[in-house]
């Protein structure tokens, strides 16, 4: 069975996005064992420096690298990333575990993104749109496209 980590920093506050997480989390289930890490997003000022930034993306960069297993393949969400349709993703991660995989690892930055040394390591980097989402929203989307690229490889009805 396929094991998918989510490593997010920061927390989802609104009940309405954890109720929504752990629906697709549910549904998941049916294909893959799938483990959720919240990480601590470092407290910056009201109007932070480059500096500053830098710094705090790095510290969460650390915490980040201390949750991926060497045997995760490592996909970071981010802007500069590659746009898939939920059928190229589904194509995606049945490479991903042809390969051998049994681990992906996604990783959600916080609200300054993820360091530059995070995307060094990741082995792909996927973009969910162009537009911009908040981070926490990111997470619903992120699972619920997960539910619906394996759906496409299992062969339910759910993607039309």
């Amino acid at each position: 069975m396929l094991n998918i980590k989510i490593i997010a920093t920061g927390s989802l506050k609104e009940s309405y996005l954890r109720e929504a997480v752990a629906e697709y989390r549910k549904r998941l289930g049916a294909w893959a064992r799938v483990e959720e890490i919240e990480l601590k997003e470092e407290k910056l000022p009201e109007n932070p420096s480059q500096s500053q930034i830098d710094s705090a993306l790095e510290r969460e960069a650390k915490a980040i690298f201390d949750k991926i297993s060497t045997k995760s393949y490592v996909i970071a969400m981010c802007v500069e990333g590659k746009q898939l349709s939920s059928e190229e993703l589904a194509s995606k991660l049945e490479e991903i575990t042809s390969s051998g995989k049994s681990e992906i690892a996604f990783i959600i930055g916080s609200s300054f993104g993820l360091a530059p040394s995070v995307k060094q390591r990741a082995d792909y980097k996927l973009s969910i749109s162009k537009l911009t989402f908040p981070h926490q929203l990111l997470r619903v989307i992120l699972y619920e496209t997960t539910y619906r690229s394996l759906s496409i490889v299992n062969g339910t009805k759910y993607h039309k």
